[in-house]
């Protein structure tokens, strides 16, 4: 597992191939295709090295345009739209064979004091009692049919909180790298992005009782966006709370949150994605 770990790190850590122009290599995590939230992790990385002048990311948007395919590297191409005193601008395209698979804006910001405030961390069991209570370990256990998520999820130590009655509707997760990585920020931050794409959208079918991996339906990322807030280390334990937001024309829009354990939230995500119920002969 750590291993898992270390090759994830190591994909992260782009090649230049020239200026503003980076390629990175693929998980292959069973499906043939690429996982979104490592190109997230790739595309922050590209981005933040064409930063100067000490700014890290506070924000990104991003389109998921077509399924990559994880045998073809990925290149990306980073357009400077701004450098500013207080904020940069990039805009990071993703391609596999000269087309377009992925598209994102990033902004970044210098350090700098303001006022504070955030929403609150719901009251939850602590990562030890988890572990410490009986039939609970580090490794979420899938299903055989569920491979890729036991591959996608290999660097990560997940730990599921079961909903109180009344919150049916959110999903709960305590999740940290498999051991301690470099004190480097911006690989923190690129695998939070990664993990971040980790069961969100499926978020929307709470309400409706659906499994993600019921035969008639398709789901698919359409689009992700990503707020960070606060410094943070990703090989510490971090709540993950999910809720949906709205179903409709096929759609479902689900929002995150991210906590650290003194309770400060970190950062925020939305994510929409196609849910799509298929009907017999279609």
């Amino acid at each position: 597992m750590t291993q898992a770990l270390d090759r994830l790190i190591q994909l992260i850590q782009l090649k230049p191939l020239e200026e503003n122009v980076f390629e990175g290599n693929s998980l292959d995590i069973g499906t043939g295709r690429v996982y979104g939230g490592q190109v997230l992790g790739q595309a922050l990385k590209a981005a933040q090295l064409t930063v100067v002048d000490n700014k890290s990311i506070h924000s990104m948007h991003a389109y998921f345009l077509r399924e990559g395919n994880h045998a073809i590297p990925i290149t990306y191409h980073i357009v400077i739209s701004r450098n500013g005193r207080s904020f940069s601008t990039r805009r990071i395209t993703g391609l596999q064979d000269n087309r377009p698979i992925f598209i994102t804006d990033m902004s970044f910001q210098i350090q700098e004091p303001g006022l504070e405030y955030q929403a609150t961390m719901p009251q939850v069991p602590d990562p030890e009692s988890i572990i410490n209570a009986s039939g609970f370990n580090k490794s979420l256990k899938f299903p055989d049919r569920l491979q890729n998520l036991v591959n996608l999820t290999a660097p990560f130590d997940l730990l599921p909180i079961p909903p109180a009655e009344e919150h049916t509707n959110i999903k709960s997760i305590w999740v940290r790298t498999r051991h301690k990585i470099d004190d480097d920020p911006d690989i923190h931050r690129a695998l939070l992005a990664y993990i971040s794409d980790y069961g969100l959208v499926t978020t929307a079918l709470l309400p409706h009782q659906i499994e993600y991996d019921s035969p008639n339906m398709q789901l698919a990322s359409v689009d992700h966006a990503m707020w960070f807030h606060r410094p943070f280390r990703v090989d510490e334990w971090l709540l993950y709370l999910s809720e949906p937001v709205s179903t409709s024309n096929a759609r479902g829009l689900a929002r995150g949150s991210l906590f650290d354990t003194n309770g400060l939230l970190i950062a925020s995500t939305m994510q929409e994605g196609l849910i799509r119920q298929i009907k017999k002969g279609e």
